[in-house]
């Protein structure tokens, strides 16, 4: 069993699951989950909205299709880069923090106590999102506004790289509740389904759906070359 979930002196009483793990210097959050909640979303909702116009404007062109994969990539990397950046700065001290960022990992932790433990596995993955994953992100959303011809090769790139980490991050979880005996979730579904389980699976299902879309791109523009090659040849 992880260091981290050894019961020690030092540990403060929490909420968290296994009730045995060494959380040290917890305090409550001290905003409701629904405000929480609330500045979350409008902060992601005046984010996407100010996306959508810029793009516009600059790109008055572009379909409905790629200003919504421009959102989406926008969305990614700024979550990525700013909110698990912070969880990547600040992990040592999640436990006592009281700002928005804090406490929404926090609550979130309530599904996942390994963001209250700086557990390895959790701390060395959301590292390479934020300095990896997430700039790609916005050169995936850059290259789409600019119609570059790098933009499938980039967007495959980081559709993997969501769909490899979530299958990893849910592997590993599971793994050790079942096998180990070591839940990180409250017992309570709620925390289980809509935190842990479906705040995450929209990084599988909507980057599956990018991959799929670049790989046929990809595909058909393979295919479109070499027939064209053929016809040449055959002239």
């Amino acid at each position: 069993m992880s260091h981290a979930y050894a019961m020690t002196g030092a540990s403060s009483a929490h909420p968290y699951y296994p009730l045995g793990a060494n959380i040290v210097g917890y305090s409550p959050n001290q905003t409701s989950v629904l405000e929480l909640l609330v500045t979350a979303g409008g902060g992601c909702a005046g984010l996407l909205g100010l996306t959508f116009a810029v793009a516009s404007y600059v790109r008055p062109t572009l379909c409905m299709a790629d200003r919504i994969c421009i959102l989406w990539f926008v969305l990614s990397g700024t979550l990525h880069c700013f909110f698990e950046g912070y969880f990547m700065v600040h992990h040592e001290h999640m436990a006592s923090a009281q700002d928005l960022f804090g406490q929404l990992w926090k609550e979130y932790a309530l599904s996942d106590s390994r963001y209250m433990t700086s557990d390895t596995l959790v701390l060395c993955m959301e590292t390479m999102t934020v300095l990896l994953w997430g700039p790609l992100c916005f050169a995936v959303a850059y290259l789409t506004a600019t119609r570059h011809s790098l933009r499938h090769p980039i967007q495959m790139i980081v559709c993997m790289s969501h769909l490899y980490g979530d299958t990893l991050y849910y592997a590993t979880s599971l793994f050790d509740h079942y096998v180990n005996g070591l839940p990180y979730s409250r017992p309570e579904p709620y925390y289980f389904w809509l935190y842990y389980f479906f705040m995450n699976f929209i990084w599988i299902v909507v980057p599956f759906y990018y991959l799929f879309d670049s790989i046929s791109t990809l595909s058909a523009a393979i295919r479109a070359q070499q027939e064209s090659g053929a016809t040449r040849k055959a002239q």
